[in-house]
């Protein structure tokens, strides 16, 4: 089990305000900050770190858990609303499993960033 991860961004304000957007769907909030150094999560526990860096290369994929559909409409709107980049509209991904519900965007580093929900509604 990952306890929390760190991604290396190009421009440390414009991603902490990018994810902060991002993620509020669910229920992400900004826990913690550090100079260029900021931990996001929900229920006070800080599992998503963007730092300042040279940025990634190459790009990651991060996916992060939906506990619903609607969540997963609400986190595709508010990045595209925050400057990201369409790679997926929100949809069943069958290809995967049958309930495998996701949608993906392009951080403003590039990266390849999915909310995805695994329930049958």
């Amino acid at each position: 089990m990952i306890d929390h991860l760190t991604l290396r961004v190009a421009d440390y304000a414009r991603s902490k305000k990018f994810y902060e957007a991002a993620l509020a769907p669910l229920e992400y909030e900004l826990i913690m900050e550090f100079p260029d150094m900021c931990g996001l999560g929900a229920n006070r526990k800080p599992d998503f770190w963007v730092g300042k860096g040279d940025g990634a290369r190459p790009s990651m994929h991060i996916a992060f858990a939906a506990p619903t559909r609607e969540q997963v409409d609400q986190c595709f709107d508010a990045a595209m609303k925050a400057g990201a980049k369409d790679n997926g509209k929100p949809g069943l991904r069958k290809e995967y499993h049958e309930n495998y519900y996701g949608a993906f965007v392009l951080d403003p580093d590039g990266h390849n960033i999915e909310a995805v929900c695994h329930k049958a509604e």
